[in-house]
């Protein structure tokens, strides 16, 4: 009976030892199980990091431009500068975007990567809203009163000319080119010139001989509006430059 009690004793504790071990054997093992992943992880990383930033398999191979209307791929192309052959990642997109924003004809370029291998360059081109004389030639001038390039042998067709006194600043050329933007279809094609003389002393010349005296670009929808009723009289000379209070001779 002794010998089997003790028997039975050493058999609980190898029992018992033996599930010892398991246990302390599956502490190790989920220790070892998080090292190992994490280990994968970091070489995941550290390869996601090599692919992008140091290898050729994700290389700037080419540049894509959109939003050309006057302007050319190939002068967009020349002022980018885009190195070529690196990695696509490390492409500098904001100084790509200061050297095609210097064209003076590029009212914003936005930049950035067409993954794998492209760099995409989109073009917003400045809008004329009239044409300044250069010599024998013609400058176009946005909304702002920025002139920008190409030069122009004559006017396009519905543009007026912005023709500048000597005390006109930039200030008083910017007013003439909002009064420009500002000018219905049935105005602007029977404008045959503005005439800025200073910042709230601007004229229209019609075709045709008659003078709108328009004052500052302020209220300029109104006056345009008042303008297109007076047009109906025989006037030489409209004044709308307080549009509440326009007059006629």
């Amino acid at each position: 009976m002794a010998k089997a009690e003790q028997k039975g004793s050493r058999s609980t504790e190898e029992r018992t030892r033996r599930r010892f071990l398991r246990r302390r054997w599956g502490r190790r093992w989920l220790t070892l199980r998080y090292v190992l992943v994490g280990l994968a992880a970091v070489a995941v990383v550290a390869l996601g990091i090599y692919a992008v930033y140091f290898s050729p398999w994700l290389r700037a191979d080419g540049v894509k431009v959109v939003g050309l209307n006057q302007l050319q791929e190939g002068q967009v192309l020349k002022h980018a500068e885009v190195p070529l052959g690196g990695p696509l990642a490390r492409e500098d997109l904001h100084a790509i975007q200061l050297r095609v924003e210097a064209l003076a004809i590029v009212k914003s370029a936005d930049v950035s990567r067409s993954w794998p291998h492209d760099v995409r360059i989109q073009i917003t081109e400045r809008t004329p809203v009239a044409v300044m004389a250069r010599g024998k030639q013609f400058v176009q001038v946005d909304a702002t009163g920025v002139s920008f390039f190409p030069y122009l042998k004559k006017p396009p067709a519905g543009l007026p000319t912005i023709v500048t006194g000597p005390k006109a600043d930039a200030d008083a050329l910017s007013e003439g080119a909002k009064v420009a933007a500002s000018l219905p279809s049935s105005i602007s094609g029977k404008v045959a010139h503005i005439d800025v003389s200073t910042i709230d002393r601007i004229e229209l010349s019609l075709r045709g001989g008659r003078t709108v005296m328009w004052g500052s670009a302020e209220e300029s929808e109104a006056k345009a509006k008042v303008l297109l009723a007076l047009l109906k009289t025989h006037a030489h000379t409209i004044d709308v430059s307080v549009p509440g209070l326009p007059t006629t001779r």
